[in-house]
């Protein structure tokens, strides 16, 4: 008894911190990134102290809540810039990050979110967001790019997506396809651009 005892304190641990990330992933999906730890932690049914002891501050659970998500726009943008087309590559970037946005709608706030004490969070970050200006600028000097638009653009139209609700997943990820087609169309480049305002700037200008 006395050494199964460890293995069955070690069971629940996991146990507990798989709850309180899937409560945590649940709630910031559908109320953002200010859900109290103190609601993460009855939604997953645990103690306050439980989960602090798991997760010390909300920036390392909202780190670890979205690693998968992270992974998966790390892959998009590679991809993306990995694509001859720079044109096709940014039309995909837009759609797939569109729809991996609606399926969890705290992804694109915590990416948009600066973490100054996460080196890899923030690292990470920061090498999509060139590799994306980077992007943009094939994009321009092939033509296929509206001239005027930078960066900055992109990260506007993600998180106007953000902005979509619906009763259902399904719908959501219905809206954010159809949202992304006409911001695709928006972007498109013409003979005939019209002048844009400046634009809003979420990045420093180094990317531009």
């Amino acid at each position: 008894m006395p050494r199964r005892l460890p293995h069955t304190l070690r069971a629940d641990a996991e146990d507990n911190r798989e709850r309180v990330l899937e409560a945590a992933r649940t709630l910031f999906s559908e109320r953002g990134l200010d859900v109290p730890m103190r609601a993460i932690a009855r939604q997953a049914g645990v103690g306050p102290a439980t989960l602090y002891r798991r997760f010390p501050t909300k920036q390392a659970l909202i780190e670890a809540a979205f690693s998968d998500e992270l992974h998966a726009c790390r892959t998009i943008v590679a991809e993306a810039c990995a694509d001859p087309d720079p044109w096709r590559g940014l039309c995909s970037f837009l759609l797939r990050t569109g729809e991996l946005n609606a399926r969890n709608q705290g992804f694109t706030e915590a990416f948009m979110t600066t973490f100054p004490d996460s080196f890899d969070f923030t690292a990470h970050r920061t090498a999509m967001l060139r590799s994306l200006a980077d992007l943009c600028r094939r994009a321009r000097n092939a033509g296929s790019l509206r001239t005027g638009v930078v960066l900055d653009d992109l990260l506007l139209m993600l998180m106007a997506g953000r902005g979509l609700s619906a009763a259902t997943v399904d719908q959501r990820v219905a809206a954010a396809r159809r949202f992304s087609a006409l911001a695709v169309e928006a972007l498109r480049g013409s003979g005939a651009d019209a002048p844009l305002p400046p634009p809003a700037r979420f990045v420093a200008g180094l990317f531009n």
